[in-house]
């Protein structure tokens, strides 16, 4: 569709305050798609990622471990942090997302304001389902299985935790506490460890790790379970 510009009230040939934004905002994506920020890992500053054809801007999370080809971002309302982009954000999907672990060849540079005539936001539309990333909060499972089927249960779920490493870390610490006992702590069942993703809508299940003893958990756990 083309649009027509305004001029009602100006002198010929000259544009309407509101046809002139729109001509600045043009000119300002054209010139971020010509001339993208190179993104450096371990900057603060927020990114502009590919959502399927559309661009979106990110919150980074420095420190996250995931090495070179995946970061945790959080998808954001291209006028964050105006007070009304909070609002839209809610409407379109923005602020549900949390934590994600975004592909770093999805990552076109540095956030530019000339990226915003690209976002769903402005289109109007809301995120879609699947945004091509998998959420990057994870959680700790310790299962009974039973030795005999693939039954069994959830004894403890630790969560969330932001980092790999420091979900890793209570892993190895349950699995070698749990050496030498797997089979003998929950009679008929074998005990163990896994990593897996935090599952948001069950948040209320799981303990929250931070600062707890989780050997100590885990032992509450199991005499809970022989009470």
């Amino acid at each position: 569709m083309i649009r027509r510009f305004r001029r009602c009230g100006h002198a010929p040939g000259a544009l309407s305050p509101e046809d002139q934004a729109v001509v600045e905002q043009f000119r300002a994506m054209l010139t971020a798609l010509r001339n993208p920020q190179p993104w450096t890992p371990g900057s603060a500053r927020d990114i502009a990622v590919r959502v399927g054809p559309f661009i979106e801007r990110a919150h980074t999370r420095p420190g996250d471990d995931h090495g070179p080809d995946l970061i945790a971002v959080a998808l954001v309302h291209p006028d964050t942090p105006h007070a009304a982009a909070h609002l839209h954000g809610r409407q379109l999907g923005y602020t549900e997302r949390g934590w994600l672990r975004c592909p770093t060849n999805a990552i076109l540079g540095f956030w530019q304001p000339g990226y915003a005539l690209l976002t769903h936001a402005a289109a109007s539309l809301p995120l879609p389902d699947d945004v091509g990333m998998g959420p990057a909060h994870y959680a700790l499972y310790i299962e009974a299985r039973h030795r005999d089927s693939l039954g069994g249960y959830t004894l403890l779920r630790l969560g969330p935790y932001t980092q790999t490493r420091h979900a890793q870390q209570d892993h190895d610490r349950i699995t070698a506490e749990l050496e030498g006992q797997e089979t003998t702590l929950v009679p008929g069942h074998r005990v163990s460890a896994r990593l897996g993703p935090f599952d948001v809508s069950d948040h209320q299940l799981f303990v929250d790790p931070h600062e707890a003893d989780t050997v100590a958990l885990l032992n509450d756990a199991v005499t809970g379970v022989s009470a």
